[in-house]
């Protein structure tokens, strides 16, 4: 089972990106997705989750309307639209997988956990 995290890299603030997570290995159907960031010196920290058909989404406030999280399932991806992009947005980003759903991300509850996409963030 496998988590890759792809996409990052330095940009600029008010830039944008898109991360991308390729899951492979199982069928994630019963799993709830997610990205969480992790800055050098400073704990994990929750970012975003979908449930894995699509319908519920939700987001830390520090991002609430500024990234926007998807998935295609046919493409068993799941994607994050960054946008306006600041410093403290830094971070390496690691896409996971609960089966506890959307909250068992938000608790730091994960099945599975994929490397990690840098994303720099210069002011």
């Amino acid at each position: 089972v496998q988590l890759q995290a792809s996409g990052g890299g330095l940009v600029q603030a008010g830039g944008f990106l898109r991360l991308s997570c390729a899951a492979s290995g199982r069928s994630f159907s019963s799993y709830a997705m997610g990205w969480i960031r992790q800055a050098p010196g400073k704990e994990r920290e929750f970012v975003a989750a979908i449930n894995w058909n699509g319908g519920s989404t939700y987001y830390a406030d520090s991002v609430k309307g500024r990234f926007t999280i998807s998935i295609v399932n046919a493409r068993n991806t799941m994607y994050l639209q960054m946008n306006t992009l600041k410093p403290d947005d830094t971070a390496v980003y690691h896409c996971a997988a609960s089966l506890s759903g959307i909250k068992g991300l938000y608790d730091h509850s994960y099945d599975y956990w994929g490397q990690g996409t840098l994303v720099t963030v210069s002011s």
